[in-house]
């Protein structure tokens, strides 16, 4: 698992990606300066200096400490034969020649088992011993090594007080924060749940197991329900050994849980602290918490709810101000012909008129370049083929005729239900046209059928189309075998349960993924595996092509989403900073972001040139699984397993409103192809449809929501519920608006 930071390292350097527990950033105390400081990534900058805390070979006469690293280090380089580099550095250093020397004498009469250059570990805990004597804490010290040892990343919780005065200190702040005005108690709140973790696993941690015991006992109740499963795997953490390898737990102790506290009630917690002189829990908020301080008015308690349950806090205000380029690209100008009833009109008089304006508004639009656009050159993207125009020119006439969606207007619902799927359905997915559609099955097989009296065929054997006229006008058709006609077929590769499946944008290609840690690229003209990208270590819960083609992203229980191009075996990008399982990946309609959902419950964007993470949203109370973008790039939907739908403006980073109605968890979304109307579909069984368009123009941003990230969410999801149809038990795990705004929907039928 790599830092909290999320950040991009490049396919060569993927072995780079280690265990750190991250730099983040502590809470600035001065009470005129409301702004957080954070140290840079990966290094450990303490809060007096901007150097590098384990940087301690720089001069020869610092401290004792300086001096007796220093020799520590020569000493390995000699042991290892580096007789070149021990030179270099003790002439840098000024060191006389003899020092090796007498220090070895040294080591040898006094018998100091600290000075035994011989073992490579006692030298780095020596370069953290060191450290540390500067370093505000120890654990800021062990920040900038490459890989901390579990060992280190616990050590943490050793050096503590009386455990019988936990119990103590805790009933002592849940009293303050009971008696304080109630503006401010909804936000003092927020710091019971990291608190009451930190401190029982200090308990733990040393041996103190009746004392945890009764501490989890006492307080565990107290927490808000939305942190019931995560007190469940923490309530069987009992003994110090249950500690080691247990990744929620090093989650939590390597990530700053984010609070987002207004400077008034920050400054009541403070000087309550102070004054009680609790240093034990103020050492616990300084090393574990991440206060974000906003000036104004306290937020209310549904205001906190709304944003909190995800596995680290909140989103930092700072992660979510980047600029998104949201806009979509300009459309390519393709001419479009005219078909043969454009031509027997034309020999009307009049039906030109109506006609052209038609095709110029398309053409306007797509001569307009948005300027929330990124620029067409931003990333590289595939040149449209002939096949390709041939395409779009098929999309823009089905657009003519595609019924506009509303309140009054809904669409049809077409369900396809896959009746004895003993092989377990896992997967579904339509093609853009909707012509295809596939299924990933428990059994590790992919299914492919038609739904239009065309038939699937395979190519002809490389001898047969040796002998095909190539100049002729119909051989796409020719290069078929009709031979191989059938409604379906049946793709075998992988060796384990089937998550995730994607088709390309020209329908040529389908991609999934598989618990086998593969991700497999088929080709749908021989209906064989093409290539089978192997870069994750588990299974991948889901893939997903980019709308441009080219490009697709993955990702699964290493906690990493992947980037890859179809011709290239490593992927191009390493998305690293979720918590948890990356469980659903989407892409955004100009290609040029990605979103992914976890099992942390946070979403994060990313922007696919640099690698970066553009937006942290939180809000969901369980882990995500399915993400829709609207059409036009503004908005994001999201669903997860706590049976709500959140509504997302990307531009400003804030969460628009919630869609509760369901109630279980929610497998697939799909926006109208004009935004207009939000499809969900759940394991209730059910479809409903909600009013997009209503939710986005009840926003109200202004500057001061956008600064603090106050949201004001209405409850008003039965206005905007437009429908709910229910499916004779069949849970929904796929939805698909075709491009005259038909809505397919999809799954197993459970009987």
């Amino acid at each position: 698992m790599a830092a909290v930071q999320g950040g991009l390292v490049d396919a060569d350097n993927e072995k780079d990606i280690k265990t750190e527990p991250p730099s983040d950033g502590w809470v600035n105390n001065n009470a005129n300066d409301g702004k957080v400081l954070s140290a840079s990534p990966g290094s450990s900058a303490t809060a007096g200096s901007n150097k590098p805390a384990a940087a301690t070979t720089a001069t020869a006469a610092g401290t004792p400490e300086d001096q007796q690293t220093l020799l520590a280090v020569l000493q390995f380089l000699r042991k290892n034969n580096l007789s070149e580099s021990v030179e270099i550095l003790r002439r840098e250093a000024g060191l006389p020649e003899n020092s090796l020397e007498a220090k070895a004498g040294d080591s040898s009469g006094t018998g100091d088992a600290d000075t035994d250059a011989g073992d490579s570990s006692s030298l780095l805990s020596r370069v953290t011993v060191s450290s540390s004597a500067r370093a505000p804490s120890p654990k800021k010290a062990t920040a900038g090594e490459d890989q901390p040892d579990v060992n280190v990343v616990l050590s943490a919780y050793s050096q503590q007080g009386d455990p019988a005065l936990y119990d103590v200190y805790y009933s002592g702040l849940k009293k303050f924060i009971e008696t304080v005005l109630d503006c401010h108690r909804a936000e003092l709140s927020q710091v019971f749940y990291p608190l009451f973790v930190h401190m029982y696993l200090e308990l733990v941690y040393n041996n103190h197991e009746s004392e945890a015991k009764a501490f989890f006992g006492k307080f565990s109740g107290d927490q808000e329900c939305y942190y019931e499963d995560d007190l469940r795997i923490l309530s069987s953490l009992s003994k110090k050994e249950h500690m080691r390898g247990n990744e929620t737990l090093l989650d939590f102790r390597t990530s700053k849980f984010v609070l987002r506290i207004s400077r008034d009630s920050y400054q009541l917690l403070k000087r309550h602290l102070q004054e009680r002189q609790n240093n034990q829990i103020w050492n616990i908020i300084q090393e574990h918490l991440y206060i974000d301080i906003f000036d104004g008015i306290p937020r209310s308690k549904s205001q906190i709810d709304a944003m909190s349950g995800s596995l680290a806090g909140e989103g930092r205000r700072e992660a979510n101000k980047t600029k998104v380029y949201y806009g979509l690209l300009k459309e390519p100008e393709i001419e479009l012909p005219l078909d043969d009833e454009d031509e027997e009109a034309e020999n009307e008089e009049g039906k030109p008129k109506k006609k052209k304006p038609k095709k110029d508004s398309m053409g306007s639009k797509s001569k307009k370049q948005d300027p929330n656009a990124p620029s067409q050159t931003r990333i590289p993207l595939p040149e449209l083929k002939d096949s390709d125009k041939l395409d779009k020119i098929m999309y823009m006439k089905e657009a003519t005729k595609r019924i506009r969606l509303g309140p009054d207007n809904l669409p049809s619902i077409c369900f396809y239900t896959f009746l004895n799927a003993y092989q377990g359905l896992t997967a579904v997915d339509f093609t853009d046209d909707s012509s295809l559609i596939a299924g990933g099955f428990a059994d590790s097989t992919v299914r492919v059928w038609s739904i239009t009296p065309k038939k699937l065929r395979k190519v002809k054997s490389a001898a047969d189309l040796n002998v095909i006229d190539k100049e002729s006008d119909d051989v796409l058709e020719r290069i078929m075998d009709e031979k191989t006609a059938s409604e379906s077929k049946i793709l075998y590769g992988h060796s384990g349960p089937v998550y995730g499946i994607s088709f390309s944008p020209d329908r040529n290609y389908l991609l999934s993924s598989s618990e086998d840690g593969t991700v497999r690229l088929w080709s749908l003209l021989t209906f064989t595996c093409l290539v089978g990208y192997k870069g994750h270590n588990y299974p991948v819960w889901d893939t997903h092509f980019s709308p441009h083609g080219y490009y697709f992203v993955s990702g699964g229980h290493d906690r990493v989403a992947r980037l890859w191009a179809t011709d290239h075996y490593q992927p191009l990008r390493i998305f690293s900073g979720h918590l948890a399982d990356v469980t659903c990946t989407r892409f955004h309609p100009n290609s040029n972001y990605l979103a992914t959902g976890s099992s942390d419950r946070t979403i994060r964007l990313w922007d696919v040139l640099n690698g970066n993470c553009v937006r942290i949203f939180t809000g969901h109370k369980g882990p995500i699984h399915t993400l829709a973008f609207s059409p036009n790039g503004k908005f994001l939907a999201s669903g997860a397993t706590d049976g709500r739908v959140l509504l997302w403006d990307i531009g400003h980073g804030l969460m628009i409103t919630e869609l509760k109605g369901h109630t279980d968890t929610i497998y697939s979304l799909k926006f109208s192809r004009d935004s207009e109307i939000l499809a969900s579909g759940s394991m209730d069984n059910t479809v409903r449809l909600w009013d997009a368009t209503k939710a986005f123009d009840d926003l109200e941003t202004d500057d001061f929501t956008a600064a603090t990230g106050h949201i004001h969410l209405q409850d008003n999801s039965l206005e905007l519920l437009l429908g709910t149809y229910m499916t004779k038990s069949t849970p929904v795990i796929h939805l698909h608006f075709t491009r005259r705004n038909l809505l397919l929907a999809a799954g197993a039928y459970n009987p």
